[in-house]
């Protein structure tokens, strides 16, 4: 059983010592995650900005590791936060320093950021003197030692998906297995005391395949361990529900099927097989644009699996099983045709799109299915993720730990319990912790709600809402960052405020690159950023982000994953708007507002331009403000505040 007296030393007397401050909301959480762990609970630990919820974690997940003799994953959402674990002045490495421990932390990282040796030496053979880019690339190849994508991050992706770990590829019959790049970082994070770092995708595809690895005498993605933390927990459903499905990238298919068009003295039948595949694949792909649900504001379509799309389906799978086989046997009886590495990476590119089609045929089995707006691809996932959660996460009796700044709305956790299959039995495990942030809110934040604003449905709502906005952009003389609900608005009030001259450089979302906008914002201090996709994972201190402008609630779109929460409240009897639509705005909202203070020093206003008294989610907006921020509708009372 981990000992609590232990932790208290550290934050009381240890931590002090070295110039930490003592956070009672840190200690509590601390205490409630290793509670948890003693007892194999799931908990769900919300710990506002500021409290130092990841020392919390790491000191619990730390003590468990070392009792039970089997390390700890951390499971994060980004890389961003795997480096502010692992890197050389990252969280472990100084809590290494202050507990004169060697606190043993080692990162998993996706297979995909390894170089395949097979790939690199049969690509060597046919890059010609013209091939400048890839011909240095495969100099770096041979002579480096880890071959991680991250020692050439200038490369662009598609040079370097080809000659990278392809999943198409099998490694079991690998001549080069056991001696390869990635199975020299697996053996090395394989031997992790203390720590696994990955990714919420790296963790996710080895739990969906871990028995089925085992079960085949293999072994699985990531070793042995006693207990998960998954930071930045609110982020889990997607990669989960991506890892629990199949991915087809139609254009990859189509491209596939062009270059066994190309085969030189392929059998008639070969060809045969390919040109029906094209035509099958052309129907397919006519038929899916016709099943798509065009929300401007997601960059997930949702598909309704109607019987038209179903029999395109089997009609596409039937003929690429038929062009498998033929691929089968012009290997077998031409293998000079076209080296054996694309025969074999098509055969399996092949079978990957039959598993995937079979999603469609098989009308017993419930799915959701989605279009990726970026790339036109298909996503077909399993409808009950909360099933699969219990399975094989919930139900294997190791403590699992979710930690975020937003995993409740005014502390009721139910909608992300919900999310996740924990309103059932299998709740009896769950525990919560909720803390708020230290920061002075009632004196570091003023919400602003303008006065006599129309409804946002209301035609003239915009012209009222951009009069307010400049008002507020005046006052605040730049500062700004305003967040829109769609791109499609971020256009709407670039064509009106675009008209004026203006004292201050106004940066839109869908004009340059993501990075470089936010690294405008925090250099060009009177600058205004207004975007759909900066409602969290930015961090702007100072006095740059003086203002916080809400120009809509954030109201979720029709996403596939949504729509399926919402089909399974309206079988359950219940609103889908109460249990679901009202408490995602509610958390993309309290993720939006926590963009404004990031420091102890920093002193900001939130206006929120659509009107929500009276409505039925008001109780959920106001929710989602920073406690104890005083509310105003005087313009006069912002203009104080901002001086």
């Amino acid at each position: 059983m981990i000992q609590t007296d232990w932790i208290a030393d550290v934050f009381y007397d240890l931590l002090p010592q070295h110039g930490y401050e003592i956070r009672e909301e840190q200690v509590y959480t601390a205490f409630q995650i290793a509670t948890a762990m003693n007892q194999e609970k799931v908990h769900m630990a919300e710990a506002g900005l500021g409290t130092g919820k990841t020392f919390a974690y790491l000191l619990s997940g730390l003590a468990h590791a070392r009792l039970t003799s089997h390390p700890v994953v951390i499971a994060c959402a980004s890389a961003a936060l795997q480096e502010q674990l692992v890197g050389p002045n990252g969280d472990i490495a100084t809590l290494s320093k202050i507990l004169n421990r060697n606190i043993d932390a080692r990162l998993a990282k996706h297979p995909s950021q390894y170089l395949c040796n097979v790939k690199m030496e049969r690509i060597n053979g046919l890059v010609g003197r013209d091939d400048g880019e890839l011909t240095s690339v495969l100099g770096w190849a041979r002579t480096t030692r880890l071959g991680e994508r991250t020692e050439i991050p200038e490369l662009p992706d598609s040079v370097w998906n080809q000659i990278a770990w392809d999943e198409f590829l099998s490694c079991d019959t690998c001549y080069s297995r056991g001696y390869c790049r990635l199975i020299k970082a697996r053996t090395h994070y394989r031997g992790a005391q203390d720590f696994i770092i990955c990714d919420h995708t790296v963790f996710f595809e080895d739990l969906w395949t871990r028995q089925d690895q085992i079960a085949a005498g293999k072994l699985p993605l990531l070793p042995l361990y006693s207990a998960v933390i998954f930071d930045e927990g609110h982020k889990i459903l997607l990669p989960a529900a991506k890892a629990a499905g199949q991915h087809l990238v139609l254009d990859d298919l189509m491209d596939v099927l062009f270059q066994l068009e190309k085969i030189q003295s392929a059998r008639p039948a070969l060809l045969a097989a390919v040109l029906a595949s094209e035509e099958a694949l052309t129907r397919f792909q006519t038929t899916l644009e016709d099943a798509w649900i065009n929300d401007e504001r997601s960059t997930r379509l949702t598909v309704r699996i109607s019987a038209e799309l179903q029999a395109a389906a089997i009609t596409l799978r039937r003929a690429l099983q038929v062009l498998y086989h033929e691929l089968v046997t012009e290997q077998a009886l031409h293998t000079q045709s076209l080296p054996d590495i694309y025969l074999e990476i098509y055969g399996e590119r092949l079978e990957g799109f039959d598993r995937g089609l079979s999603l469609f045929t098989q009308k017993d089995r419930q799915t959701i299915a989605w279009v990726e707006r970026a790339d036109r691809s298909l996503w077909i996932i399993p409808q009950d993720l909360g099933k699969i959660f219990r399975k094989y996460l919930f139900d294997i009796q190791i403590p699992v730990i979710f930690s975020s700044g937003t995993l409740s709305n005014a502390g009721d956790f139910s909608y992300l319990a919900s999310s996740l299959g924990l309103d059932r039995p299998t709740n009896s495990r769950l525990t919560t912790s909720s803390v708020p942030s230290p920061f002075d809110y009632q004196n570091q934040v003023l919400v602003y709600l303008p006065p006599d604003l129309p409804a946002v449905t209301a035609a003239d709502w915009f012209e009222a809402a951009l009069q307010s906005l400049a008002a507020l952009l005046q006052l605040s003389q730049g500062r700004a960052l305003v967040l829109t609900d769609s791109i499609v608005e971020v256009h709407r009030i670039r064509e009106y405020l675009g008209k004026e001259p203006l004292a201050y450089q106004v940066l839109w979302e869908d004009q340059a690159d993501r990075s470089y906008l936010v690294q405008t914002f925090k250099d060009d201090v009177t600058s205004v950023l207004v975007g759909t996709s900066f409602w969290e994972g930015i961090d702007i201190p100072g006095e740059a982000l003086s203002l916080l402008v809400i120009w809509k609630l954030p109201f979720p779109p029709s996403d596939p994953l949504l729509d399926a929460q919402r089909q399974t409240a309206v079988e359950k009897g219940l609103d889908p708007e109460l249990t679901i639509d009202y408490p995602e705005m509610a958390l993309r909202l309290k993720q939006g507002c926590g963009r404004l203070i990031r420091a102890a020093s920093d002193r900001g206003v939130i206006a929120v331009l659509e009107p929500f008294s009276g409505r039925p989610w008001a109780d959920f907006v106001l929710g989602s403000f920073p406690p104890d921020a005083p509310i105003t509708d005087q313009l006069s009372q912002v203009n104080r505040f901002l001086k």
